[in-house]
């Protein structure tokens, strides 16, 4: 760390004196680069330091800043993973068709088990696998926190992958673009607008859990590590109401600080992708971006890797001829043909240790099993139903409209990425003070955390509405409900669709904690999958957890291909630009 300082300061002093003209601006850069550098290795301290049987959580308000630092790096590296995963993942099952006959299902049930089903194994892997250090907690907190990231975006790049429009395929094929310069000119580009909004969304699914992912809670083992997330749990835990305000104060803070630093700018940056041939929106802005622009290094930065990759793709156009772009193209099925193999070795060596699990589980268990996974799924499609209602409208008028995605864009970022499970303890009050039973409020409490995944879903499919369809629409004297009906609901049913998948999955997952609550010292909990899983997990019933966890992953593949596939066929053939 001591010596990296001095390398990364002397590299960008020494890019200043080559530089026409310094501003401050530039200075304010390197300023930000040498506290990234500093956050990076505090960081790297942390997780190399030695494990420790149990972490004492300062509940003070100065230690809040270092704490949101950690949860700030865990998240932060989860959504890179999330990233790559998606844009490897979707591509390949958008490609790959026979791949995409076991990806899609698999993705399906991935996005749909609780965190809790895969907590004790990731866990207890990890800490096994790193005994002698911290890396194997930290790790196993950035992989939960990827498990509430990652899908939404896969599907929002793989949708976006099979909608693209046959006229820019064509332009592709006709100049002979390779597979990445098809990937990085046509395809990144068209899903740029989608996979934008569903990040900020991932950011702030990766938050509802951040609580369980800091702070592991295996039968009698207490595993712990220092973070935003498990100091609002401690807070929670010793009822205190000083501490819980710090703690939402500084969950706040850093959700509009990434919002402005991060989440803005990357949205307007993205508009530029909008497809559309006049410009009648208004357009975006961010006071960040416009900053960052003026900045002399950024630039130079920017025009030195785009004469990189340029001089690299005319030295590969040069080079490739259509015999060895033929062999890519076999050398590329033949590693998907091998990457299936070893899932399906993979599933074949982990469905035999489930089956032993599985075979301690008693008839009238899965029967109750059974029971309760069609009582989750009444409510699961109930919280989606609720959840679109509102969303639809809130979400064209903030997507059409650039003042309202300006000023409200921080708001849903805030009100989406405020871990839902801390409002439990006061929702659960409200509603038993109201004289609603668990069993109908768990549906609010799942509304709370997965209206979002519709919300941005529906903000990007109209930020996506092409300019001339709207001049055409103006044109043609449309009313508000001929817009609706004739423009925007058609236009934004595929990004729609994708949220309703998405919304329905953090809805299964977010069972394990509006079915099972806390409140003043004592566990409600109402029949359901979710609170059959979180009762599991707390007493370390293995073989029990497993059951749930299969039989919720089999209605969730079973509702997805009778019904969700349906609708993404629709959305892909008659709702779709290409077609």
């Amino acid at each position: 760390m001591n010596r990296l300082v001095p390398n990364i300061w002397g590299k960008a002093t020494a890019a200043l004196r080559r530089s026409p003209q310094f501003s401050w601006v530039d200075a304010v850069v390197l300023l930000a680069l040498m506290a990234v550098v500093y956050g990076i290795g505090r960081t790297a301290q942390q997780w190399t330091g030695a494990l420790r049987p149990s972490v004492e959580i300062d509940l003070s308000a100065r230690a809040l800043p270092k704490y949101t630092l950690f949860s700030l790096t865990r998240g932060l590296a989860a959504y890179v993973l999330s990233l790559f995963f998606s844009l490897g993942y979707g591509y390949w099952a958008a490609k790959d068709r026979v791949a995409e006959r076991v990806l899609i299902p698999i993705l399906d049930i991935l996005q749909s088990i609780p965190v809790l089903g895969f907590m004790p194994g990731v866990v207890l892997a990890l800490v096994a696998a790193f005994p002698r250090s911290n890396i194997g907690l930290e790790l196993a907190s950035v992989l939960l926190i990827f498990t509430g990231q990652a899908w939404n975006m896969t599907f929002s790049f793989y949708h976006s992958l099979r909608s693209i429009p046959l006229d820019q395929q064509q332009v592709a094929t006709v100049y002979r673009f390779s597979p990445w310069e098809r990937f990085r000119w046509v395809e990144l580009p068209f899903s740029a607008i989608g996979l934008v909004w569903n990040s900020m969304m991932s950011m702030a699914g990766g938050w509802f859990f951040l609580m369980i992912s800091e702070a592991f809670v295996l039968g009698d083992k207490d595993f712990r590590l220092p973070g935003l997330g498990s100091y609002m749990s401690v807070a929670v835990a010793r009822g205190d109401k000083g501490a819980m305000i710090w703690a939402i104060l500084a969950m706040a803070a850093m959700i509009v600080l990434l919002d402005q630093l991060l989440w803005r700018p990357v949205v307007v940056w993205a508009e530029k992708f909008r497809v559309e041939e006049g410009s009648a929106g208004q357009a975006q802005s961010s006071w960040f971006y416009s900053w960052l622009r003026r900045s002399n290094l950024v630039e130079r930065l920017h025009e030195r890797l785009k004469r990189s990759s340029s001089a690299k793709e005319t030295r590969e156009r040069s080079e490739v001829s259509l015999r060895q772009r033929a062999s890519r193209q076999w050398v590329g099925k033949f590693v998907s043909t091998l990457l299936l193999l070893a899932m399906l070795l993979g599933g074949i060596f982990g469905g035999y240790h489930l089956f032993v699990l599985l075979r301690l589980v008693s008839a009238a268990q899965w029967k109750g099993t059974l029971l309760s996974a069609l009582l989750t799924l009444g409510r699961v499609l109930f919280a989606t139903a609720l959840g679109t209602v509102w969303t639809v409208p809130v979400g064209l008028a903030i997507g059409l409209s650039a003042r309202l995605s300006r000023l409200l864009q921080p708001v849903i970022q805030l009100l989406a990425s405020f871990p839902a499970p801390m409002l439990f303890p006061a929702a659960t009050a409200i509603l038993a003070a109201a004289g609603i039973s668990l069993g109908w409020g768990s549906v609010v409490l799942m509304l709370l955390g997965t209206q979002w995944y519709v919300l941005f879903n529906v903000i990007a499919g109209a930020s996506a509405v092409p300019a001339d369809l709207r001049e055409a629409a103006t044109s043609y004297h449309f009313g508000r409900s001929e817009r609706l009906w004739k423009l925007y609901l058609p236009a934004i049913f595929p990004y729609l669709v994708t949220g309703w998948v998405t919304a329905a999955g953090g809805a299964w997952n977010a069972s394990i904690v509006s079915e099972y609550v806390t409140f003043q010292g004592k566990a409600l909990a109402t029949v359901g999958l979710g609170a059959q899983i979180s009762e599991a997990a707390a007493a370390a019933n293995l073989p029990l957890l497993s059951a749930s966890v299969v039989v919720m992953s089999a209605m969730v593949v079973a509702f997805n291909r009778m019904v969700w596939k349906r609708l993404n066929m629709l959305a892909e053939t008659k709702f779709s630009l290409s077609k």
